[in-house]
C-alpha cells in the first residue's frame, strides 16, 4: 500500500486518492504527483522571473499552473504554489521542510476542523520531495479581493519598521477582524482556534501576514484559509514560541511565573475576544482528546523518523501547556 501524498490515507497506488486529486486540481482534472523538472530549475526560473513574480517571501517558492495534466512554472495567472526544500541555510531538519509544513496542515484541517488551503506534498523529477499548495484567492478565473491583516492595520515596512509583521498582537488582531468583519461572531472562533493550533504545533512564525480576509461569493469579507502553517520549532528550536504576544499588555500571574503560555492564558484571550468560554475550553481540551489521531498522523507522515520523534515531542510539550 501507498499512501496519499495529500491526505496520508492508504492507497493502491503512488499519487493522491481519487478525491484529493479532485481538490487539488480543481475537477475532473489529472493531477500529477511527479514534476518534470527539478529543483534546480525552480531557483533558474525564480531568477530568470524575479522582476515578474508576485510571491513575496525568502523561500525558493515559484507559481505553477496545470495544462493537460502537467504543471509547468507560470510567471502569470498561476493556480499552485510550490516550495521544494529552501536553498537558504536552516538550522536542522532542511529536507523535512515540505513534510513539516504538509503535516501541520493536514493536522490542522483533518484533527481540529481548521479549514486550510488544499495542499499535498509531490516529487521532482528526482523524487526529491516538495509542498504544493492551490491557490484560494481566485474564483472562476478571476482574482479574489483579499487583504492580510498587516494591509487591513496600515502597516508596512516603511510604517512601522523593518519587523512591522510582528509589531502587534493576537488581541489585536482579534480587533481588526471585528472592524473589517461583518461576521465576526462566526469567525473570530475560527481566528481562536488558528491561534491555538499555531501554538499546539510549535509555529512561531504565525505573524499578521498570515492571516488575511477575502470576498466571499457574498461579497462580505471572512477569514481566507489557513495558509503558511507549520512547525517552525523543529528548524529553529531557539525561536520565540510565538510570532506575537497574545495581549497588547495584560500578563497572566501564570505567565509572569513561568514566561510561557499556558491554558489559563488562552481562555483569557477567549474572553477579550467574546467567545462563548465552554466552547472556548472544548476547543482546548480536544488536543487531548485527539492525541491518539495526531500520533498516527505524525507517524503517517512523510517526515524523517527523526523529525518525526522531535514533532511529536513538541507537541506534547504544548499539549500539557494548555491542558494543565
Amino acid at each position: 500500500m501507498h499512501r496519499c501524498m495529500s491526505t496520508l490515507v492508504d492507497i493502491p497506488h503512488e499519487g493522491y486518492s481519487a478525491a484529493a486529486e479532485r481538490l487539488l486540481a480543481g475537477g475532473y482534472r489529472r493531477f500529477p504527483h511527479r514534476l518534470t523538472f527539478n529543483r534546480s530549475d525552480v531557483v533558474e526560473f525564480r531568477l530568470r522571473a524575479a522582476e515578474h513574480m508576485s510571491i513575496s517571501g525568502v523561500q525558493d517558492k515559484v507559481s505553477l499552473k496545470l495544462v493537460r495534466g502537467k504543471l509547468t512554472p507560470t510567471e502569470q495567472d498561476g493556480e499552485y504554489i510550490l516550495k521544494p526544500v529552501p536553498t537558504a541555510d536552516i538550522p536542522r531538519f532542511k529536507h523535512d521542510i515540505p513534510a513539516n509544513e504538509h503535516l501541520s496542515m493536514q493536522l490542522a484541517s483533518q484533527l481540529f476542523g481548521i479549514a486550510t488551503a488544499v495542499n499535498a506534498v509531490i516529487r521532482f523529477a528526482d523524487g526529491e520531495l516538495a509542498y504544493i499548495t492551490r491557490r484560494f484567492d481566485r474564483r472562476n478565473q478571476v482574482k479574489i479581493g483579499q487583504e492580510d491583516f498587516c494591509q487591513l492595520s496600515n502597516r508596512t515596512e516603511e510604517t512601522a519598521g523593518r519587523n512591522y509583521k510582528y509589531n502587534g498582537s493576537y488581541e489585536e488582531a482579534g480587533r481588526i477582524l471585528k472592524q473589517f468583519c461583518q461576521a465576526y461572531p462566526v469567525e473570530i472562533e475560527k481566528l481562536f482556534a488558528r491561534i491555538v493550533f499555531n501554538y499546539v504545533c510549535s509555529n512561531g512564525d504565525a505573524h499578521l501576514k498570515n492571516f488575511s480576509l477575502f470576498e466571499s461569493a457574498f461579497g462580505d469579507y471572512i477569514l481566507t484559509p489557513a495558509y503558511d502553517v507549520i512547525c517552525t520549532a523543529l528548524h529553529f528550536p531557539e525561536e520565540a514560541p510565538t510570532a506575537l504576544d497574545l495581549f497588547d499588555s495584560f500578563e497572566s500571574e501564570s505567565f509572569r511565573q513561568n514566561a510561557f503560555y499556558r491554558r489559563v492564558d488562552f481562555l483569557k484571550l477567549a474572553e477579550f475576544y467574546g467567545l462563548n468560554m465552554a466552547r472556548a475550553e472544548r476547543y482546548l481540551r480536544q488536543f487531548a482528546d485527539r492525541q491518539a489521531s495526531v500520533v498516527e498522523l505524525i507517524d503517517r507522515s512523510f517526515l524523517s523518523e527523526k523529525a518525526k520523534a522531535d514533532f511529536l515531542g513538541r507537541f506534547r510539550d504544548r499539549l500539557r501547556a494548555i491542558t494543565d
